[in-house]
């Protein structure tokens, strides 16, 4: 939908999928300006991956909200271009997905129902004219019903799905892909925000992206073409792999992909697994710093138990196929902000929250660090130590991104409160432990002192 800023009108208003079907849109737009037209184009991603849907990404007019093209992220599916089919993405035959013995098309769940929607943002790379956005998990989360029968999952990527994308804004066409999980067996999904960074390596310069991944790594990958450069752990105690290979693909640990439901029975024994579908880190994005070099990731420390289902697709039902129950890994914290550097993997400095942190992370050119906790506090840190240098109880949990402003020459600090989200939602440790946490819907709004101002 687009409204008219002045007035509130609707401009356009355009259906993009079908609602019935799972299709939501949870994440917000991105305006790029296409570097070869010189166009500029209205970027947006669905939403629906536990429901089954192929994930679409879009470009639009945004002046009209015409389509001007689709992308699917499962391998085979068609995109669209100028209302008219396109090519595929990856092989039309789509070899990274189990064909299904029993039809003769081949593919009916598993590759029509695959999942890998981009529900996050993208960013966008003018220097190279590249949008940059990850692809969420494969449908459904249970793996054995991604890989044929009797078969072993490292043998079905699941293209393109749990990774980051390269697409031309010209044609939708994918540039590049790399893939974070593999048949991902564990919901890390892997979309959630690619930040663009430079550093240098051997006397050249690196233009990456910078990930840090529910699976509980940490990625720096070409944004050129897609190669990946380093990946190091961010959280402790990962269980399903062992260490990121140089080849990029992770080392799985055996036994920690849950078992597939025996015959006769209607669940599988459940494993203990680390990080757990929320992640080593979530939606909520980390903040680089140019000054420091460092990145500041909002992580958390808990695990999961862990067990698979059976699942049959239903239009418009959750298919998942898997159930779970999160635990602490911890007794002191849950939450743990990490500052990281990105060329070696070292942790310069951490600061532990009780809950876990859900808000988003961010760095200014003064010199600080600001994030909201779970129990209502807006915090300041020092960039380069850690040290807390200030906070503000707001009344409620902080879900949120802290933003800043410059108005009349004065800098602000803005963040919104209001306890809710996935976290509570999801029963076991982590539901009794934010249980005493106030509801509340607010906006607080800070101004920088004129002293500091002075200072800078």
């Amino acid at each position: 939908v687009a409204l008219n800023k002045d007035t509130g009108d609707i401009v356009w208003r355009e259906k993009f999928a079908d609602h019935e079907a799972g299709y939501t849109m949870t994440g917000a737009p991105t305006l790029v300006k296409d570097q070869e037209t010189g166009k500029v184009l209205l970027i947006h991603g669905s939403s629906g991956d536990e429901f089954g849907v192929v994930g679409k990404l879009f470009a639009r007019d945004p002046d009209t909200g015409e389509e001007v093209w689709m992308r699917p992220f499962v391998e085979g599916h068609y995109g669209r271009l100028n209302g008219e089919k396109s090519t595929p993405t990856g092989d039309p035959r789509a070899p990274s997905w189990p064909d299904d013995p029993n039809t003769e098309t081949g593919k009916v769940e598993a590759w029509s129902h695959g999942g890998g929607a981009p529900w996050q943002s993208a960013s966008f790379d003018a220097e190279t004219n590249t949008i940059i956005i990850g692809a969420g998990n494969p449908a459904p989360w249970n793996t054995w019903k991604r890989t044929s029968p009797g078969g072993d999952p490292a043998d079905y990527d699941n293209l393109y799905t749990s990774g980051q994308v390269g697409v031309d804004p010209t044609t939708g066409e994918v540039k590049w892909f790399y893939q974070h999980t593999p048949n991902d067996a564990w919901d890390f999904s892997g979309n959630n925000e690619l930040v663009l960074f430079e550093y240098d390596e051997n006397g050249e310069t690196v233009k990456a992206t910078a990930h840090a991944d529910r699976n509980g790594f940490f990625y720096v990958v070409d944004r050129e073409n897609g190669e990946f450069k380093k990946g190091f752990p961010f959280v402790d105690n990962i269980t399903w792999a062992e260490r990121i290979g140089e080849d990029g693909r992770p080392v799985e640990r055996k036994g920690q992909r849950p078992p597939p439901v025996a015959e006769g029975e209607t669940r599988g024994e459940a494993i203990e697994v680390s990080p757990p579908f929320l992640g080593g880190k979530n939606w909520n994005p980390m903040a680089y710093s140019q000054d420091t070099g460092l990145f500041y990731v909002p992580a958390n420390h808990w695990k999961e138990d862990y067990w698979t289902e059976e699942v049959t697709y239903k239009k418009g039902a959750a298919y998942l196929g898997q159930g779970f129950r999160i635990k602490r890994m911890y007794d002191d914290h849950v939450g743990i902000l990490r500052a990281m550097n990105p060329l070696t993997g070292e942790i310069e400095w951490e600061h532990k929250e009780r809950l876990p942190l859900w808000a988003g992370v961010l760095t200014t050119k003064g010199g600080l660090v600001f994030t909201g906790t779970g129990d209502g506090f807006l915090k300041a840190f020092d960039a380069e130590t850690g040290e807390e240098l200030w906070k503000f109880q707001t009344g409620s949990g902080i879900i949120s991104s802290p933003i800043t402003w410059e108005m009349d020459g004065e800098q602000y600090i803005g963040v919104a409160s209001g306890y809710g989200g996935a976290v509570p939602l999801w029963g076991g440790d982590m539901a009794e432990l934010t249980k005493p946490v106030s509801q509340g819907g607010s906006f607080w709004v800070f101004k920088m002192p004129s002293w500091a101002q002075a200072s800078r």
